[in-house]
């Protein structure tokens, strides 16, 4: 199970054309914004990256406006643990527990998620905040990814298991992101 002192969330490349490229597009920016709101209602940091950013664009508004003080990291690399800079932010952190969320799903979500894994970290990847331009190649990378040990979750799912409790004070703050 999740936990608040052990989870962090990573926010993948929800960049220009290639974020509004997305299939579901505006589920997915939806639910990414519910769970990066909920993340930081919850006290979980939040590390973003951009890929080749100077090329695909900066962070679309619908999410970079829930970003306040979140660095952003750019890289090359489809996976982020290759980036030294995202390897020592996570690292620093601290946290064994990641949430992914981001695009597309069968290239940097996947490499990411499975590189972590490999690192010895568990990883769950946010299946309604994830996607690709085609939904079988979102598919093809949730079975992938769950096939090499990456657990699945939801928005909700992922929020109510840290949240753990109504009695939390913090849980009418959920109850009113994920309505």
């Amino acid at each position: 199970m999740l936990t608040n002192k052990n989870s962090a969330l990573v926010v993948i490349d929800f960049q220009g054309n290639l974020a509004q490229a997305m299939d579901n597009k505006q589920d997915l920016f939806n639910n990414a914004e519910k769970i990066i709101r909920g993340a930081q209602a919850l006290g979980i940091p939040v590390l973003a990256t951009e890929q080749i950013p100077a090329k695909l664009g900066a962070t679309i508004p619908e999410i970079a406006r829930h970003l306040t003080g979140v660095k952003i990291i750019a890289k090359e690399d489809f996976s982020c643990w290759q980036n030294e800079s995202f390897k020592r932010e996570l690292t620093a952190l601290d946290r064994k527990q990641i949430l992914i969320i981001g695009i597309e799903a069968h290239i940097c979500v996947y490499q990411t998620a499975m590189a972590l894994v490999d690192a010895g970290y568990e990883v769950q990847v946010v299946a309604d905040a994830i996607s690709s331009r085609t939904p079988q190649n979102r598919i093809t990378g949730i079975q992938k990814m769950a096939a090499g040990s990456v657990g699945i979750t939801s928005t909700e799912m992922a929020l109510f298991e840290l949240l753990k409790t109504a009695a939390d004070p913090r849980a009418k703050q959920i109850f009113q992101i994920v309505k």
